[in-house]
């Protein structure tokens, strides 16, 4: 196959490595707002690099990789849906849900194929919890404790681009609370702190931020997050039951530490950041996504899926800002 790919920073340099070398791609076109920094990316990987997105569509490509400015996302998912082509994105699908959900009409009118990057599915932690789940062997489920914690803020100019830190960060832990138990969120109860760096006061963002949830089924779960944390790359989710309980995201490179005299030391090497820890669930998902292509899978993460997890970010914002429960049926999505 030929792939086309938009965006080569970051994740987009990742993307680059893991399909100029899958078995699939025949041949890899590369995009970036910055040609120089696509040049530099394609003569890496030996891939082509395009002066710009607009050759990824007029020269020719089976499927479509966008990992560019989140701002740029939609109108990319739509010229995809019109061009026929399947696409992976990144998340988010548009910053906000009318934004989201034109593009998905986009998408569902042209019959095309859209899978969002939510890595967390493909990692062997979050996996192996939601068997467990599925297989009753934690009983009835009650409480689900679920956390990402970055090792330091970002970059001034990104934040007032980013949507926040439940839109940004805590989505994750939104779409994997779905995923992982299987149950729908049905109200919120969020707050944040600005008590950090000045930066996220001036975007109008919070650094650190918690939210209660009750699902469906009356399980209780709690979501934090952080831009601040010092000790390293810490994400987690607890899933407690009548029966056991379990954890994931917890080895030899958590960067947490016991204060009990027998209890374990702090990693020697902890977690740096959310691409060394989820490398293996980012391959993965790409080869899910070229498999999808060539007809040999499912999708496994379809736009209405990311529709959901925003959908519950929105709602903890509104409740942030109002410092009051919100039902997610307040977030309109019709």
């Amino acid at each position: 196959m030929r792939i086309g790919l938009i965006g080569t920073g970051r994740i987009g340099t990742f993307h680059a490595r893991v399909l100029s070398r899958h078995r699939e791609v025949g041949a890899l076109v590369v995009a970036d707002a910055d040609p120089a920094r696509a040049a530099a990316v394609a003569e890496r990987t030996g891939s082509t690099a395009a002066p710009s997105a607009r050759e990824i569509f007029t020269w020719g490509v089976d499927a479509l990789v966008i990992a560019s400015a989140t701002a740029s996302h939609a109108e990319l998912i739509t010229r995809a849906a019109r061009s026929g082509l399947p696409a992976f994105c990144e998340k988010p699908i548009a910053a906000d849900v009318p934004g989201t959900l034109a593009a998905l009409h986009e998408v569902e009118a042209a019959g095309t194929q859209l899978q969002l990057g939510f890595m967390r599915r493909f990692d062997a932690g979050y996996r192996a919890a939601r068997e467990l789940v599925e297989s009753g062997r934690l009983g009835r489920l009650h409480t689900v404790r679920a956390m990402t914690s970055d090792p330091a803020p970002p970059a001034p100019e990104y934040l007032p681009l980013s949507g926040g830190l439940y839109r940004d960060c805590l989505v994750h832990d939104f779409d994997m609370l779905r995923w992982v138990t299987g149950r729908e969120v049905v109200e919120v109860y969020a707050t944040g702190s600005d008590a950090g760096p000045d930066m996220f006061r001036a975007a109008g963002d919070v650094d650190t931020a918690a939210a209660v949830l009750t699902l469906e089924d009356g399980v209780l779960a709690t979501a934090t997050a952080t831009r601040c944390n010092g000790a390293g790359y810490d994400v987690r989710m607890e899933l407690a039951g009548e029966l056991d309980q379990v954890t994931v995201g917890l080895d030899d490179r958590t960067p947490i530490s016991s204060t009990e005299p027998k209890g374990p030391r702090a990693a020697s090497r902890p977690w740096p950041g959310f691409l060394e820890r989820f490398a293996p669930a980012y391959e993965a998902e790409l080869d899910a996504f070229l498999r999808m292509v060539v007809g040999e899978g499912e999708n496994p993460c379809d736009g209405r899926e990311a529709l959901a997890a925003l959908r519950i970010a929105e709602a903890c914002e509104l409740s942030r800002r109002e410092r009051r429960p919100v039902r997610i049926e307040e977030i309109r999505i019709d």
